[in-house]
């Protein structure tokens, strides 16, 4: 009978031989095997305890409050695999199944839950999470898991944050990713949760010991999918067919692909990639500068609490449509109460400007990149972020002017939160664009708390339009100041962000801070 080592080398020359080219051409154009974390998951399971078959697998499967399976992104077959384990564990109707996935981010889970409420179709579920653009793996096997989560499940969650290509960051996103775990843990506290993340995220090290850390007590099963060490150990094994080994008593790995259909899929979508020929991507521009911005304001955007800093910012990045038709900002538009004037207000802002923010969808519309606006705009979201994204939470638009809408009432709150949202958002750009020319009322008149307070009363006698203009200027020549104070070192990043921070929709506060700013710059210009 044949040696365990010449049972591997007979199943696995051929296979190696062919890898070898494979492995070659992906080094060449993708250069992040050797980072240390993927070097630590290539080098965690080289050996295993037993084999399994199905019924030890789905005993495994059933042990487990948390069952964090391995995706390899290029090969559909690991998320069909996904799917087939949703709907086995569901049919046993012991516990509900919940379905958490790192391919959509935690910050487009509205946009999840519409298409879980029927609300949208598959096209607009794809186009809206930039699953093309910032995922680019098959849509057809990722949407079958969703659909069969759906039809199985109690819920389904985004898990992932940005930014996915800077591996240096990797350890915050399995933070984050626990972090929204232990939340989906209170959500639904009887429910079997179901996570379908990157194999690389799922060492030991990684992403199941900051979950255990998160969740203790939580019983974790971690489900790999054809890791290449343990497939061709097992390829020694005196049966035909391995279909599962147990590494330890946490983890398991089934197979059911070889390792060159791994590779072979991957390279596939590099050279897809390579060849790809689409129109400019605005996003990652439009999250460049509020990361900018943020990382000025010294802004952690992975806490998990609010206070000082917003509650993960990672999660309130705004949806950015760049190509987007008229026809489809109709229809997201309409879906949150926003009439045809203020649509065509914000299409006029676009074509005026290149881009706006709208706060109701918390949403950019880009057309062509000026970075000035883009750079406001920008402000503006983080400003808006800051103090909570209450227009997402309650599918209200603010009718906040950024020529997105109109403001409902002409009053001295609605006035001066206008002019401190101006003034931030004024400055936040000067921050990013320094080259942004001081505004032209630069020069007209004086800058005080009485001189404010008679341009509010003026602009509450007067019609929509000049309500707006005159906040307007008032809040670019307050941001032009705070700028000015900056440069010259009178204010800090420190007390930036506290004026970022400050609830202006309780009443009679945005006037304070409005007359607050003032005297500070006023101070600062003395100094």
């Amino acid at each position: 009978m044949a040696s365990t080592a010449n049972l591997r080398s007979r199943r696995s020359i051929a296979q190696l031989h062919a890898l070898a080219g494979v492995e070659r051409e992906i080094r060449a154009q993708d250069s992040h095997s050797r980072r240390k974390y993927l070097r630590e998951f290539n080098e965690a399971f080289h050996s295993y305890d037993s084999l399994l078959d199905s019924q030890a697998i789905q005993l495994a499967l059933h042990a487990a409050d948390v069952v964090l399976i391995g995706d390899y992104h290029a090969l559909p077959g690991a998320q069909r695999y996904a799917a087939s384990l949703i709907e086995e564990r569901a049919l046993t109707g012991d516990r509900p199944v919940v379905l958490g996935v790192e391919t959509i981010f935690a910050r487009d889970q509205h946009i999840l839950d519409e298409w879980w409420r029927r609300e949208i179709d598959e096209t607009e579920l794809r186009q809206r999470i930039r699953f093309d653009i910032d995922w680019g793996y098959d849509w057809s096997p990722f949407y079958e898991l969703l659909v069969a989560a759906r039809d199985h499940g109690d819920a389904i969650y985004g898990l992932d944050c940005m930014p996915r290509e800077n591996l240096r960051k990797i350890g915050a996103r399995d933070r984050h990713a626990a972090a929204k775990l232990a939340e989906i843990r209170e959500r639904h506290p009887e429910a079997v949760i179901l996570v379908l993340f990157g194999e690389s995220h799922l060492a030991p090290g990684h992403l199941p010991a900051v979950l255990q850390k998160q969740m203790p007590g939580t019983r974790i099963l971690t489900v790999l999918q054809n890791i290449d060490a343990l497939y061709w150990r097992a390829a020694g094994e005196r049966v035909d067919k391995v279909d599962a080994v147990r590494v330890n008593d946490d983890v398991v790995c089934v197979f059911n692909a070889t390792p060159l259909e791994k590779y072979e899929s991957y390279r596939l979508f590099l050279d897809q990639w390579s060849r790809c020929d689409t129109g400019p991507d605005f996003a990652p521009t439009i999250y460049n500068l509020i990361d900018s911005l943020a990382a000025f304001l010294e802004i952690n955007r992975y806490s998990p609490h609010n206070g000082t800093q917003p509650k993960f910012l990672v999660d309130m990045l705004p949806e950015v449509h760049g190509n987007s038709s008229d026809a489809m900002l109709r229809r997201l538009l309409s879906r949150k109460g926003i009439s045809d004037l203020q649509l065509k207000v914000m299409l006029a802002t676009v074509e005026e400007r290149g881009s706006a923010y709208l706060p109701q969808l918390n949403a950019f519309c880009i057309r062509e990149f000026q970075m000035m606006h883009a750079a406001e705009d920008a402000a503006r979201f983080l400003h808006h972020a800051c103090r909570g994204l209450p227009q997402r939470q309650n599918g209200q638009g603010l009718n906040r002017n950024n020529g997105a809408g109109v403001s409902s009432a002409l009053t001295a709150d609605a006035f001066y939160t206008q002019v401190v949202e101006h003034a931030v958002a004024y400055f936040g750009s000067r921050v990013l664009y320094p080259a942004r020319p001081a505004p032209e009322s630069e020069e007209d008149g004086v800058l005080s708390r009485a001189a404010c307070e008679k341009a509010a009363q003026a602009a509450i006698r007067a019609d929509q339009n000049k309500f707006e203009s005159i906040a307007r200027v008032w809040g670019y020549r307050i941001g032009s100041r705070m700028y000015a104070a900056y440069l010259a070192g009178r204010v800090k990043p420190g007390g930036l962000r506290r004026l970022f921070l400050a609830h202006l929709d309780r009443p009679g506060l945005a006037r304070k801070v409005c007359t607050a700013v003032i005297a500070r710059v006023r101070s600062a210009s003395r100094g």
